[in-house]
């Protein structure tokens, strides 16, 4: 048995690259992963400029992903995982060529461009035997993980009612137009996707709803907008969902609602009580039982959950948030790494990390409201699979 960390590359993710080097920070926060090769950047001089500022061999950064695929898969020390950290487009031609090299995934969200692509890579993924990560990151979030676990052990009573919301404001302007490189390829369709602020920030949202609840969405009605002129895709919808076991829920998701950040929230209403949680007040969660004054439950408390303590780091008062959030998918992910690697039998009924179904979902879930919104709002069922 190897007790050695677990090597991983990357793809995407170059200098200026906000996202990837929450990934970088991410993977080295509990020690469990080493970054030894990376193809960072479809410009070959901004790659080699990243991997030299990481301290990574000359030879294990790569002009192309392709390369990188082919060179690592027959290296007896190459990469047992790939972070795969480019716009949308490119997240199934990367995966495809790294899931039939065996290489295992952790990859950005939303999944791909269709469902149809979608489902293509599951099928590989499921052939080959690989495990796939999504990286659904507010998940991680301790007080998220509560909130799963009091509804797991019925605090709520029947859940009644779910309000969900991403708010933005960065394109209440159109910052396509001013070279910012993130509102470019997030707004044009050919990179982004079908969705705009669905894609972006509502699957958040949506796989929010799903993963602290576990209710399954029979139908939605839909409403989306483009507020901006000359913009290619949505910037705001609002969702109206009916729930299987009887529960009804809305979802809001804008990146034109001024005075938001990054205000993603959800309330969560049962027959016997409520809970609230903020991501950018991330270490409190509210509840409520019926009749009682409301309860202020605090990451790395006596009062927090099994479920919370196990992925927190650090007292209660010393704030956790974004990148921790984010470093508890990479250890989630690395339990299952580390029985995979080693011959070992996993319970993969222990994880919690999102994972290629979940992004089959999501891109369900964008479809099936663009297809009710171009009906004007007409109820549509919900097929995740």
């Amino acid at each position: 048995m190897s007790d050695r960390k677990i090597r991983i590359g990357m793809v995407g993710g170059g200098k200026n690259a906000f996202i990837g080097s929450v990934h970088r920070i991410a993977l080295r926060l509990d020690g469990h992963y080493e970054l030894v090769a990376g193809s960072f950047s479809s410009n070959f001089d901004n790659s080699k400029e990243t991997g030299k500022d990481l301290g990574l061999a000359d030879d294990r950064v790569y002009e192309t992903y392709q390369e990188m695929a082919e060179k690592e898969s027959g290296r007896s020390d190459g990469i047992d995982v790939v972070a795969i950290v480019t716009p949308n487009h490119l997240h199934v031609p990367i995966a495809k060529i790294f899931a039939e090299k065996g290489i295992n995934i952790i990859c950005d969200k939303p999944l791909a461009l269709s469902s149809e692509e979608a489902i293509d890579l599951k099928n590989i993924v499921e052939d080959k035997k690989i495990i796939f990560a999504l990286t659904h990151n507010y998940t991680g979030y301790p007080m998220v993980r509560h909130a799963r676990s009091l509804i797991k052990k019925n605090k709520l009573g029947s859940l009644r009612v779910v309000q969900a919301e991403y708010p933005q404001d960065w394109l209440t302007t159109k910052a396509e137009d001013s070279g910012l490189k993130q509102a470019e390829w997030r707004t044009d369709p050919k990179r982004s996707g079908r969705g705009g602020s669905i894609g972006d920030i509502g699957t958040h949202a949506f796989n929010l709803i799903r993963f602290i609840t576990g209710l399954e969405v029979d139908e939605l009605s839909a409403d989306i907008h483009t507020f901006v002129k000359g913009r290619l895709l949505d910037d705001n919808a609002q969702i109206m969902l009916r729930f299987k076991d009887g529960a009804k829920g809305a979802l809001w998701s804008s990146q034109v609602a001024v005075g938001n950040e990054n205000n993603l929230k959800i309330r969560i209403y049962g027959e016997s009580g409520g809970i609230e949680w903020k991501q950018e007040d991330p270490n409190y969660l509210y509840y409520t039982k019926f009749g009682q004054p409301t309860q202020k439950i605090t990451r790395g408390s006596d009062s927090a959950s099994k479920e919370a303590k196990n992925v927190t780091r650090i007292p209660s008062g010393h704030p956790e948030g974004y990148l921790e959030g984010f470093a508890n998918i990479y250890s989630d992910v690395y339990k299952e790494l580390y029985a995979h690697i080693n011959g070992q039998k996993y319970d993969k009924s222990n994880n919690c990390y999102p994972n290629i179904y979940d992004g089959i979902e999501g891109m369900k879930f964008i479809e099936t409201v663009l297809e009710s919104n171009n009906n004007n709002g007409k109820w549509i069922k919900f097929n995740p699979n």
